[in-house]
């Protein structure tokens, strides 16, 4: 029986860092502006600053709050996983990307998303749905998105200064079935504008249009 396609359209990128600082300097440097506060998600044990990519899109640092509780459950976008932070302490990356949808509730129709756990989620005056893995790891490896529904009208984009940066495109290595198949069938596949190296261990990188040229993530 043919999936059901659910409804998605980008929210965010994730960048992971080993600390906020070094994260928010990456970006800086490499989109040259600094991102701006976020806040701490205190049921995660995690921190994030923002930057606007244009309309309703924006970029996420995130990295492990030192001043945080650890979380009850693992810590999201694969912050928990030996293997990412060990990467991260060489630098930020490109984690993962976030999707929402008016309609979470429907996610579930997807295999890869089958075993996973809508928790209501809040910061300052944002309240939103989530989708989190039973492991906390980021989906097909990052090159899924984690899905989230925000609730009310408030967005994060709402308070952001414009930063000139303008989100263009993902690159992925996505095989026409597999990953691919699950992203078409929530109607993101054109917002992917080429594939990523296929070297790239990541295999998922951003393409971002700033004033100092087009920047590849």
């Amino acid at each position: 029986m043919k999936t059901s396609p659910i409804r998605c359209e980008l929210d965010h990128l994730v960048v992971g860092a080993q600390t906020l600082n070094e994260g928010a300097s990456y970006i800086a440097d490499l989109l040259g502006v600094f991102p701006v506060t976020g806040g701490v998600h205190p049921n995660m044990g995690t921190h994030n600053v923002l930057l606007s990519l244009g309309g309703s899109v924006y970029l996420e640092v995130i990295a492990i709050n030192p001043d945080g509780d650890p979380p009850e459950h693992p810590r999201w976008f694969s912050l928990d996983n030996p293997a990412v932070r060990q990467t991260l302490k060489e630098g930020p990356q490109l984690l993962t990307w976030v999707a929402r949808t008016p309609d979470i509730s429907g996610l579930k129709r997807l295999e890869p998303y089958a075993a996973c756990d809508v928790r209501e989620m809040s910061r300052g005056d944002l309240r939103w749905l989530f989708a989190f893995t039973p492991d906390g790891e980021c989906p097909g490896d990052g090159l899924l998105p984690h899905v989230i529904e925000w609730r009310g009208k408030a967005h994060p984009t709402d308070t952001l200064p414009d930063s000139q940066c303008r989100f263009k495109g993902l690159r992925a290595n996505l095989a026409p079935g597999g990953r691919g198949a699950t992203i078409a069938a929530m109607g993101l596949n054109l917002i992917f504008s080429g594939s990523a190296s296929e070297d790239d261990a990541v295999g998922l990188h951003a393409v971002i249009e700033t004033p100092r040229g087009e920047i590849l993530l």
